[in-house]
């Protein structure tokens, strides 16, 4: 390992309480102790800084801001197999590490008392250097604010760049086994350090959201929690759904994160490692099938799912933040991931705003949002508590201290409600079945330019639709190039509320299909709408469009063709809940009621 480097990168804490914009007189402010930290429909009245960009703690920590130290861990899993620098032996991950300072503590010493360990918080990416600062300066995407509200509260703060980024060697492995490998040692060597008290948290949002998720397939024993926030439980997972690709899908790894690893220094030729090579080829090979291209033991997809390997190894507890409204990273990366982790054994808590791809307090991006897409739900995504709460979770997981949090759902609306639910579909869920030709659809055929409406209501009670609604459609291709589809469902008044997309090859939903269609041979595609939790009153009808595909999704050749459908053998099932005011809860910080707000 490289000799340790110093950075001062002191840092001053100014955390002034905010007053709450429009609020009465009588709002209460947060006071220390365990009541300061209220379940989350406790904290409406409640006043939280809101004078940054993001939130922040209500009880300033007492311990000082240290000098970043810029860490390089080697990572001795990586062999002359792996390519890049598996053929020099010197594969490493850098990272900047900050310190809390406490009076007493000489975290020099080997061994440090046991009174003076402290536990770890780390975001692990590739932007430090990529279209951000150095890893060993506070990033303004997280850094910045895990380092000035929890290192006062006595947490190690860690930004980590993972391969081929930063100043981490290696090739850039888009989330492969190599990246994987990195991230465990760095995770290992945060917790095994004189002054680690052996646990580490990871948090992060998007690619950094994907980390926790890797980190979590090893079952790492220092890995206590993860925080992923519009994570990838595998990148096949984020950019095939049901055989239809993203735009973006072919490109991601080469034409995208490969070039990180580029940038003119002697590290290039470590690019040329086994994991890059083969993204030339499975990229437009998954376009072309659909699939995880497993055939003849390729393993590129399938080493990049985590999701399976973390629910059989983990023994940490996870805590979910998911956009509704992110479409970059779509909230099937939730939902129902949700349950499955529930179902594993794992505690699990899950946050779930009408924001997009963003953090849960960040006004510019929750402001920018359009109609159907979060505007509805602003101001009331803006969770100003947000500091708190991850205080409380890291402050239960990472050392046992505090109180423990209520574990579930916390469900925003797309109008703005947030409710809890012990889990999502909540369990008193009611599943209305509809034959589809009761949805009187305007027509039998798609040809690739036409389009099919179909309605159902107006409902009769204040309704939610919440959890992912499906439609089993038997379609009959009437051409060698199967068939795709699209469905987006809006309100009455055109306003989106959600969509579906489906390779018609992947009828059965998932990523197994068949390699062809049969022309004229009937297929049910059980297509299912991605996580939506919305508002319908009463009176309301809603609307479901079919057409050949819509959003960024790009049908396959082999899926592009003209199919008709027996609407009499089709069924939409609603996933609906009722509920009432008072099961409601205001985020806090802001006015409701009038105009402003519909929450009683």
């Amino acid at each position: 390992m490289r000799h340790v480097a110093f950075m001062l990168v002191w840092l001053m804490l100014a955390m002034p309480l905010a007053g709450c914009l429009g609020a009465d007189d009588d709002v209460t402010p947060v006071d220390e102790g365990p009541e300061a930290y209220p379940n989350p429909w406790e904290r409406g009245d409640l006043i939280y800084d809101n004078s940054d960009v993001f939130s922040r703690v209500t009880v300033n920590g007492t311990y000082g801001i240290p000098e970043a130290i810029s860490v390089f861990v080697p990572v001795d899993t990586i062999t002359a197999a792996d390519g890049g620098a598996g053929l020099t032996g010197d594969a490493e991950v850098h990272l900047g590490l900050w310190l809390p300072v406490i009076e007493g503590c000489d975290w020099t010493l080997e061994n440090v008392s046991e009174d003076c360990r402290v536990p770890v918080i780390a975001d692990v990416g590739p932007y430090y250097d990529d279209g951000d600062v150095s890893a060993v300066t506070p990033a303004d995407r997280l850094g910045r604010f895990l380092i000035e509200n929890y290192v006062p509260h006595g947490f190690a703060v860690a930004q980590v760049s993972v391969f081929g980024t930063g100043e981490s060697n290696h090739c850039m492995d888009l989330m492969g086994t190599d990246e994987q490998r990195g991230i465990d040692a760095a995770v290992t060597w945060l917790g095994t350090q004189g002054w680690s008290n052996g646990r580490v948290g990871l948090i992060g949002k998007s690619y950094d959201g994907s980390t926790p998720w890797q980190a979590a397939t090893f079952g790492n024993p220092h890995l206590a929690t993860i925080v992923p926030m519009s994570g990838l439980i595998g990148v096949h997972d984020l950019m095939w759904r049901n055989g239809s690709m993203e735009a973006r899908g072919m490109i991601m790894h080469n034409g995208v994160y490969g070039s990180f690893g580029i940038d003119g220094d002697s590290e290039d030729s470590h690019t040329l490692c086994e994991g890059y090579l083969e993204g030339y080829a499975n990229g437009p090979a998954a376009y072309l099938s659909g699939g995880m291209v497993t055939y003849g033991g390729n393993d590129y997809w399938t080493e990049r799912s985590f999701l399976d390997r973390a629910l059989q190894n983990y023994k940490g507890s996870i805590y979910i933040i998911q956009g509704m409204q992110d479409w970059n990273v779509d909230p099937h990366m939730a939902f129902p991931v949700h349950q499955q982790v529930h179902d594993a054994g794992i505690e699990v808590k899950t946050l779930a705003g009408q924001w997009a791809h963003d953090y849960p307090d960040r006004v510019s991006g929750h402001s920018s949002q359009g109609s159907g897409r979060g505007a509805e739900a602003y101001p009331y995504t803006l969770r100003w508590d947000w500091a708190d709460e991850m205080l409380v979770w890291f402050d239960w997981y990472l050392r046992d201290e505090g109180i423990a949090p209520m574990l579930g759902v916390e469900m925003q609306d797309n109008r703005g409600g947030w409710r809890f639910e012990s889990t999502w579909p909540a369990e008193d869920t009611q599943y209305v079945e509809v034959s589809g030709s009761d949805l009187g659809p305007t027509g039998a055929s798609i040809t690739g330019t036409n389009s099919i409406t179909m309605s159902y209501g107006p409902f009769e009670n204040d309704t939610w639709i919440a959890g992912m609604p499906t439609f089993h459609i038997p379609v009959t291709p009437h051409t060698t190039n199967g068939a795709h589809g699209f469905l987006e469902m809006t309100d009455e008044n055109g306003m989106h509320l959600g969509h579906a997309v489906m390779d018609f090859r992947f009828h059965d939903g998932g990523r197994d299909g068949v390699e062809a269609l049969q022309p004229f041979a009937a297929v049910t595609g059980k297509m299912e709408f991605f996580a939506m939790d919305v508002f319908i009153e009463a009176g309301e009808s809603i609307t479901i469009t079919m057409t050949q595909t819509g959003e960024d999704y790009v049908p396959s050749p082999a899926s592009v063709g003209w199919y008709t459908i027996n609407w009499d053998g089709a069924l939409l099932t609603l996933p609906l809940v009722e509920r009432t005011c008072d099961e409601l809860f205001r985020a806090p910080m802001q006015e409701y009621g009038g105009e402003t707000g519909r929450i009683c």
